[in-house]
């Protein structure tokens, strides 16, 4: 039983083996009969393509030329027409050379992807590398800004005093003499005689011992025709700034005054004083300039394009070269509604407290404006938009080595991040380097796309290609006088 079952075994992998034989030899035959059939153009050496043979041959190492049939060979393309190599929207129908014998360009039927968009570019990928071309995706994020400037301290002039006699005098005696003393609210300042201070501090003692006269007096209209003048005195003193503890002496002692006082309004420090001992005073005379440094101003100055950005509370911090390695907050308090027409700027006011008096008037400071301006916005690196001045446009990546030239609306800029308004979506993907040289390449694709319309396509002029199957000579003159109302593509 186990012979029979060996000697079946054998019988069918002779068969196989038979059948085998068979198919590989008729396959082979099929092929043979299959590439004699087949022209053959010529034969290359396997290992240098380049090499090549009208005849079957062997290299140095004995391997066969490999053969190459006419139908493996790429198809002709066609060729729509040819171009001016240095002017793309010269053409030709046939083959000609521009003035300098450079020939032309042909420009082929199936060229491009007849469905990418005018400009599009196609590019090798070693071509790629080799031109170090970058891309990245455009992103959906927040955009804000930190503002850079420069700016000076100056006063709070809301904390100024400057101190005017309002009637004519001479000063008498000065209690503050120096500029730069710091004084407190209610400090005397200096002592002044005037003779209408004296006139009217007579009218008023006279006002008083008239009422205290006719307080008894049975008749009311006449007490309070007295109390009455009494008022009018006091209220013409206190109109003439005079101090009201000098009021009280006066009302005390019933004793005319020489010197009336000059008070400070409030705590500061005195930086003018107009008067000295002895001189006469008007009006027109400013007594002292008092200023409140504990808050001060600080001015800057806001480029037009930072503007979006910044708006009244928005946060600053500062820093001044007198005082290293401090950093003063303070914040926005005002916009001023009108451009510098020397350095077109905006100018922009911040507050800072000041309690220890570091900050000194006329200090430059260095300003970080933090903008609370926050813009939610598909933004794409400066770098990756081409500015020709008339329409700013990104190359989107469209697959490998494909790249579409896309028109955007620009919006801000803010630390080499650029907002794109309209034009692009996020997700994607521009390029970031090398687009000048590609954009080069785009404008040379749609002006041969702008030629490849039969009846827009445009005659050779006569010095770049032949005219009525005549080339014309190269040396001739191309500023030649023509007949008035001639013109040369007239001919």
């Amino acid at each position: 039983m186990d012979k029979k079952i060996v000697m079946t075994a054998m019988m069918m992998l002779l068969l196989g083996s038979a059948g085998g034989y068979w198919f590989a030899s008729q396959h082979s035959a099929t092929t043979a009969d299959k590439d004699q059939t087949r022209q053959v153009l010529f034969y290359r050496n396997p290992m240098n393509p380049s090499v090549t043979s009208p005849v079957p041959v062997k290299d140095n190492m004995g391997m066969d030329y490999i053969a190459v049939y006419a139908d493996d060979a790429p198809k002709e393309k066609k060729v729509l027409f040819y171009r001016n190599p240095m002017n793309p929207s010269v053409t030709s129908p046939v083959p000609v050379k521009d003035n300098m014998g450079m020939d032309y360009i042909p420009v082929y039927a199936n060229d491009g992807d007849s469905t990418d968009p005018v400009g599009t570019v196609n590019i090798n990928p070693t071509v790629v590398q080799n031109i170090g071309v970058r891309t990245i995706k455009a992103k959906l994020e927040t955009l804000s800004r930190a503002i850079r400037t420069v700016g000076r301290v100056t006063y709070d002039e809301e904390r100024v005093a400057r101190l005017h006699p309002k009637y004519d005098g001479w000063v008498e005696k000065m209690m503050i003499d120096k500029t730069g003393e710091h004084v407190h609210k209610g400090t005397r300042l200096m002592s002044i005689y005037s003779p209408q201070l004296v006139a009217t501090q007579e009218e008023y003692l006279l006002a008083l011992n008239n009422v205290e006269m006719l307080k008894k007096s049975p008749f009311d209209d006449i007490r309070k025709g007295a109390e009455r003048l009494l008022r009018s005195a006091e209220e013409r003193l206190e109109f003439l700034d005079v101090p009201a503890h000098q009021i009280e002496q006066l009302k005390r002692n019933r004793k005319v005054m020489k010197g009336l006082h000059i008070h400070s309004p409030f705590e500061g420090i005195v930086m003018n004083i107009g008067a000295r001992d002895g001189q006469r005073i008007t009006p027109e005379t400013e007594l002292y300039m008092i200023a409140d440094l504990s808050r001060v101003w600080v001015i800057v100055d806001l480029y037009e394009d930072d503007l979006p950005w910044v708006r009244e509370g928005d946060m600053a911090d500062m820093t001044v070269a007198g005082i290293p390695g401090r950093t003063f907050t303070g914040k926005v308090s005002y916009i001023y509604p009108y451009l510098e027409a020397k350095t077109r700027t905006v100018k922009m006011r911040l507050e800072f407290d000041n309690p220890e008096l570091a900050l000194k008037p006329d200090m430059f400071a260095n300003v970080i404006v933090k903008a609370g301006k926050q813009i939610d916005a598909v933004i794409v690196p400066s770098e990756a938009i081409v500015r020709t001045g008339e329409q700013d446009q990104v190359f989107v990546q469209r697959g490998s080595g494909k790249y579409e030239p896309r028109k955007v609306i620009v919006g801000i800029d803010s630390e080499g991040q650029a907002q794109i308004i309209e034009g692009l979506k996020a997700g994607e993907i521009v390029v970031t380097s090398s687009q000048f040289l590609i954009d080069s390449e785009s404008k040379l694709k749609e002006a041969t796309a702008k030629m490849m319309e039969p009846k827009q396509a445009k005659k050779p002029v006569a010095s770049d290609m032949q005219m009525d199957g005549m080339e014309m000579p190269s040396d001739m003159p191309m500023d030649m006088d023509m007949p008035d109302g001639m013109k040369m593509e007239d001919m």
